[in-house]
């Protein structure tokens, strides 16, 4: 995966040209921190290598991947604020670092920064770029506003929680790879293709993170461990224990989701039950049957073998990260 971690250096290298700290400093020290504190830079990897893939020039498309990144970075600052969460990456989050008013002012700022981006495009691909961001940046809202509203409710089941998914996290990835295929100015039935591939693997990528929340190194993941069932997110670990567990183990994890945040056994007592349940296993089968619908996709796309294979190489390592 040689290619990946030179786009990623590369992106990086165009981040760090692009956004700097200018006045006034408790504006964009926040911008700059978040966007230099890691970050596996799939979304912009993804837009590189799409728009390679098609044949397309791939300079043109480092401002379509620096707005997918500074977007995606805007949603985890605000995420960060509306979960309480302490942890970004192994760093402390911007509102902890700094406060709530400049998470939100600084986060509002980074939306408005990934829409200039794309200023510099011709108009017909800009305004086939714009629409789609647009349509994207809506149903990540509408996919967090889902996440938020299922913390108190009792009645989520497990298509419901693929949905919210699907919008709060696997658009962005699809849109990603489209923008990459507009770029290169590939067919619209082809750019559809690359964007299905991406929506079903941007599922399996987000059911992995709901798998290592739990049982991930914190060290490695970068983030608490435990912090969505602190948090009483409705993950497909907790709904698949609800639809498999037995009347006693169901009961504990209604009333653990039920009660306070902060229940010091709460984090141990429901891993535990998630572990008897056989709910690590069958968490990874869920990645598994997502990654190959996305690979069930490449066989659609008309690009040659070697390009399936890369793509099909990167699906599989997202299936294997630890981060």
């Amino acid at each position: 995966m040689k290619r990946i971690e030179t786009y990623k250096e590369s992106f990086v290298d165009y981040l760090n040209e692009k956004i700097s700290v200018k006045e006034p400093a408790n504006l964009y020290e926040p911008i700059h921190y978040i966007l230099q504190i890691g970050g596996k830079r799939l979304r912009p990897v993804l837009t590189l290598l799409t728009c390679e893939i098609f044949d397309g020039n791939v300079k043109l498309a480092y401002n379509a991947a620096l707005a997918i990144e500074v977007f995606h970075n805007f949603t985890l600052v605000h995420d960060d604020i509306m979960d309480s969460a302490p942890i970004r990456r192994g760093f402390e989050t911007v509102h902890k670092k700094w406060n709530i008013n400049t998470g939100i002012l600084s986060g509002d700022a980074m939306l408005i920064m990934a829409y200039q981006c794309f200023e510099n495009y011709e108009p017909v691909v800009y305004q086939k770029l714009m629409k789609l961001f647009s349509k994207t940046a809506l149903e990540v809202c509408e996919g967090q506003q889902l996440d938020i509203d299922f913390e108190s409710r009792n009645d989520v089941t497990i298509p419901r929680y693929l949905k919210m998914i699907t919008y709060k996290t696997s658009v962005l990835v699809a849109a990603a790879m489209k923008m990459g295929a507009i770029i290169a100015n590939v067919d619209d039935d082809e750019a559809e293709k690359i964007y299905d591939f991406g929506l079903n693997l941007g599922i399996a990528f987000q059911l992995q993170d709901d798998y290592l929340d739990t049982f991930g190194d914190e060290a490695l993941f970068g983030k608490q461990i435990g912090g969505d069932i602190a948090e009483n997110k409705k993950t497909f670990l907790y709904l698949k224990a609800i639809e498999v567990c037995g009347i006693e183990d169901k009961e504990k994890l209604i009333d653990f989701y039920a009660g306070e945040s902060k229940n010091n056994n709460k984090v141990k007592e429901v891993t535990r039950i998630f572990e008897n349940n056989n709910i690590p296993e069958l968490t990874k089968n869920e990645i598994e049957f997502y990654t190959d619908l996305a690979f069930k996709e490449l066989e659609n796309l008309d690009i040659d073998e070697v390009k399936k294979k890369l793509l099909k190489n990167f699906g599989l390592g997202l299936m294997k990260r630890t981060i």
